[in-house]
């Protein structure tokens, strides 16, 4: 895998402009938050001429002006969740948390305008109309701070009504039903749909707010098909409503997405839930049952066949076609080991995961590891049973094997993009960490490129950095095998994109052990230290260390005789260390610099044509500076 160092401005610079553009074509908002949701994003669209112009243009940002544009990006990305959240969520739940709503849109626009504060625009090189659009944009978030949402009493008195009456008045339902757009029998079902997602996605305890807004959703559906049972008659070919539609009973709702149940499954607690609502709420790494809170003392479902037949009867007898199960694994594939994706025998591995004794579990976590490794359909199966939360219970194993199987079978899955969104949201990263410190060096080197894995999405850079992953990856660096420290490179390359990591990993001791393995040319690692070096020279406090570490000698000897990526790369540390630097340079010249680099401009690849060309610019600038001093 080739590293290369990417052009950090023209990188944030297209990033920012990407968030921009994300933001301005999300879909008008039509709930309680609408003027909130429009008059952010007007704001944020005000930005996008700033990021444009510093795009085209050939300046150089500094340092402070890079950290002052990196937490914008990080606040324009908190800004697309929320709005994204604000105008996908259940209007329900948004209506009863106005003003925590209210907060969290105060919160994103202070994070804005903190962001904006921090970046330097008397040293950019902007244009007038720019300078004056950033200034409006800056006055307008410093005034939104100060402007609280109005409070809508009629709303509240509504909602309360809703909730604690056993029959509500029909005006309260009415008014609800206007007020938050849930007028069909479509509002409702995508109502219901933005509730699952919410129940599934809580991190808190939601049992007081999943009542209250459950009993309010269902006398809204009742008094919608009541009063209007022929609206969105289409909907009947789904199987929700037919001719006149019947009010369906309680017990047979699934109590997180409040549909009819398809597939009841009992949990250890005794409730029932549509199967893949609570699959879906127990890959979230949630351990409770979502209506009693009560700790799950196992994750195994059972079918609830009597009341899947009641459902059936009911259908039948009051006209709707219950839709056909239909599992979210694909079927057999031709070659594929496993039929069905062998959803049985995974249930019952991840039993022996979550009840076996220690052999059990090593035993199956080896053969998760197993099929995980032999295909696609593996990976989307093996997470939706729920693998993942318990395979990361088990890095935290007192038996070594056990450890290694569970940290390898996770690398395997987190090769499907969705699996590495469920690592992290379990709070694997640390867990993870502490194999790679603590772990045989099997386990230490599957956690490595298990990071690299994890670390593809930008943000987890930061929260794999955060954890004190770069050490112990040094630490891998020097001590491991051969793979194992390619591995540990890799991570760190990709960690030390984000700005913020090229400081932890320059504290914490990264240089040396490049500088050794750079300059043992039959180790195999001259790439991977280079393209890290590379990285690191761009930032102040990597340009020291290296410049420390007496490089100039062996960055000549690669620019003379290494591969194309290689010259490049060492001629780009070179040149981060001689620009502004007049004893680096003086160096370089002593050991030949001018003659090797002319060669360099003549047969290097592009980029490195660029910096030899430079180079080669600093030196003869620098000659007649002595040239002058010497008359």
């Amino acid at each position: 895998m080739a590293l290369t160092e990417e052009d950090p401005k023209s990188k944030m610079m297209g990033r920012l402009i990407d968030s921009v553009k994300g933001i301005c074509g999300l879909p008008e908002c039509k709930n309680m938050c609408r003027k909130m949701h429009g008059n952010l994003i007007r704001r944020i669209k005000l930005l996008s001429p700033l990021f444009e112009e510093l795009r085209d243009s050939n300046e150089e940002l500094g340092e402070e002006a890079i950290n002052g544009f990196e937490l914008l990006r990080i606040a324009l990305d908190s800004a697309m969740g929320l709005l994204k959240s604000a105008n996908e969520g259940s209007k329900l739940y948004q209506a009863m948390q106005r003003d925590k709503l209210a907060h969290k849109f105060c919160q994103i626009t202070e994070q804005i305008e903190a962001a904006l504060s921090e970046i330097p625009y008397d040293k950019l090189d902007l244009s007038e109309e720019v300078q004056e659009q950033i200034e409006l944009v800056h006055a307008q978030l410093r005034r939104a701070k100060e402007r609280p949402d109005s409070p809508d009493s009629q709303l509240d008195l509504d909602l309360a009504l809703a909730q604690r009456e056993k029959d509500p008045d029909p005006a309260v339902l009415k008014r609800l039903s206007e007020k938050l757009e849930l007028k069909t029998i479509s509002d409702l079902k995508k109502e219901s749909l933005a509730f699952h997602e919410l129940v599934i996605s809580s991190d808190g305890d939601p049992g007081d707010w999943l009542q209250k807004v459950s009993s309010i959703l269902k006398k809204l559906k009742d008094y919608v098909q009541m009063e209007n049972p022929e609206a969105d008659n289409s909907e009947s070919e789904n199987g929700l409503i037919k001719h006149r539609s019947p009010v369906i009973p309680d017990d047979f709702r699934c109590p997180i997405s409040l549909e009819l149940m398809k597939d009841p499954v009992i949990v250890s607690t005794g409730q029932t839930y549509e199967r893949l609502c609570i699959q879906k709420w127990l890959d979230a790494g949630h351990k409770t049952c979502p209506k009693t809170q009560q700790t799950l003392s196992h994750t195994a479902l059972t079918p609830n066949y009597v009341l899947k037949s009641l459902i059936a009867l009911w259908c039948e007898n009051n006209g709707v076609e219950l839709p056909k199960h239909q599992g979210s694994c694909r079927n057999k594939k031709v070659g594929s080991s496993v039929s069905d994706c062998d959803r049985i025998a995974i249930v019952a591995l991840l039993e022996k995961l979550a009840n076996g004794n220690l052999e059990q579990q090593r035993a199956a976590a080896g053969e998760l590891r197993l099929l995980a490794k032999r295909n696609a359909d593996n990976r989307v199966c093996i997470a939706e049973a729920g693998a993942i939360p318990l395979l990361v219970e088990l890095l935290s194993s007192t038996d070594p094997r056990t450890q290694e199987h569970a940290v390898t079978a996770l690398l395997n899955l987190s090769i499907n993009d969705s699996n590495k969104g469920t690592i992290v949201k379990v709070g694997a990263i640390p867990d993870i960490v502490d194999v790679l410190r603590n772990g045989s060096m099997e386990a230490r080197e599957n956690a490595a490129a298990t990071l690299f894995s994890l670390s593809v999405i930008d943000e987890n850079k930061v929260s794999i950095g955060a954890a004190g992953a770069i050490p112990a990856l040094i630490d891998l660096l020097r001590e491991g095998t051969p793979r194992g420290k390619k591995d540990a490179a890799t991570a760190i390359f990709n960690l030390s994109i984000y700005q913020g990591n090229k400081a932890r990993a320059v504290r914490a001791g990264i240089v040396p052990p490049l500088m050794q393995l750079l300059k043992d040319a039959g180790g195999g690692m001259v790439d991977e230290a280079l393209a890290i070096l590379a990285i690191l020279a761009s930032h102040q406090e990597g340009k020291v260390a290296i410049g420390q570490a007496e490089p100039i000698p062996v960055l000549m000897e690669v620019i003379r005789t290494g591969s194309p990526r290689n010259r490049e790369n060492a001629a780009a540390v070179l040149w981060s260390l001689c620009a502004g630097d007049s004893q680096q340079l003086k160096l370089a010249k002593e050991c030949g610099a001018e003659e090797a680099l002319k060669e360099l401009s003549d047969n290097g690849t592009d980029r490195a044509k660029r910096k030899a060309g430079s180079l080669l610019e600093l030196i003869q600038r620098d000659d007649g500076v002595v040239n002058q001093s010497c008359l």
